[in-house]
């Protein structure tokens, strides 16, 4: 059921069908890029590599080379770019989000996590490895600001009238919001050991942390947290599901996805995802929850009512994933809401 990237691939590309490729294999691989279908587009952290699986066959169809280290992903206003940041290659790495090939690179300063505000006026990326905070033109992607706020800059999300960003600062123990229309900073708010996933959520923002086993909620004008919700141990991301009833929380230390009722954040179930690992994660049409293991070059595809779920071998240190469905959700795309 599953391909191999080291059967397939020498040193990131693809093997043609003369250096050994079976015929089958060949024309399997054919198929794939010619018909359009439903495809999981993994980043692979740890071996500067993207896998592309079919969703149906559950089979990787091929393994796209990136730089060094792709990591998050953003879906371009037009639907026609998929944004992959590389962040220790100083680049985006350009992908078609229909057929999962690539389309070159864009030279950017360590882009770790990104976004695009609601309005679609601008390109936020946190650079992790260099401290700073750099907003963009999104049609253009020319620099217009540039923040440096904390250490570490991890994820971010945007209030839905575009105003406000808020970024998590892993090092500094802190979620920082700015102001995008003056381009400013807003406030600056302790929350806790290695702050990573954000999200706007019903008014408030909501914070991992991962340093502990917690989500804060977040006055978003104030910055005052007012609660926090356990998780588990290590709480790493957090995605709203399209229907908008469950959160889920990937609690990469403790090895486990929490589902949250959306409404009243309170804990529902707990799925054990023995030490993999989870970071981000996605749902399919058919609710089938795919999330990717850090932990073992991996990507579980969870079936929520029963809590059984499946593995796919792919790349090292499997991080961002992106479904192809997700295009035919109406409104405002991003990783984390599904």
């Amino acid at each position: 059921m599953k391909l191999s990237r080291r059967t397939l691939l020498g040193h990131g590309l693809a093997l043609p069908l003369s250096f050994g490729l079976s015929p089958l294999l060949a024309l399997r691989s054919a198929r794939a890029s010619a018909a359009p279908a439903s495809l999981a587009i993994v980043m692979n952290s740890g071996e500067a590599s993207v896998s592309v699986i079919d969703m149906t066959s559950r089979e990787v169809i091929r393994t796209l080379p990136t730089m060094r280290e792709p990591s998050h992903w953003a879906l371009s206003p037009d639907r026609n770019r998929l944004y992959i940041a590389d962040a220790s290659g100083n680049a985006l790495f350009i992908v078609d989000p229909r057929n999962g090939t690539s389309l070159g690179h864009k030279v950017i300063a360590d882009p770790y996590q990104l976004g695009f505000t609601p309005d679609h006026r601008y390109l936020v990326i946190n650079a992790l490895r260099i401290n700073y905070v750099d907003v963009y033109r999104a049609d253009d992607l020319t620099l217009v600001k540039r923040f440096s706020p904390g250490e570490m800059p991890s994820h971010l999300d945007f209030s839905p009238d575009s105003r406000w960003s808020f970024n998590s600062m892993q090092e500094s123990s802190t979620l920082v919001s700015f102001d995008l229309t003056n381009m400013t900073i807003r406030w600056k708010a302790k929350l806790g050991s290695t702050p990573a996933g954000v999200l706007w959520h019903n008014g408030k923002v909501l914070v991992c942390v991962m340093g502990a086993d917690h989500v804060a909620e977040v006055d978003p004008v104030t910055g005052n947290v007012l609660r926090r919700i356990k998780t588990g141990i290590g709480p790493h991301n957090l995605f709203l599901t399209p229907d908008r009833q469950t959160l889920y929380v990937t609690n990469r230390v403790g090895g486990s996805l929490a589902a949250l009722d959306a409404t009243t954040l309170e804990l529902r179930r707990t799925y054990p995802l023995h030490a993999g690992g989870p970071d981000d994660l996605s749902v399919a049409p058919d609710g089938k929850v795919w999330v990717t293991l850090r932990f073992r070059e991996q990507v579980a595809v969870l079936d929520p009512v029963s809590g059984h779920y499946d593995t796919i071998d792919v790349g090292r240190s499997p991080h961002g994933i992106f479904l192809t469905p997700q295009l035919n959700h109406p409104g405002y795309v991003s990783a984390e809401l599904l």
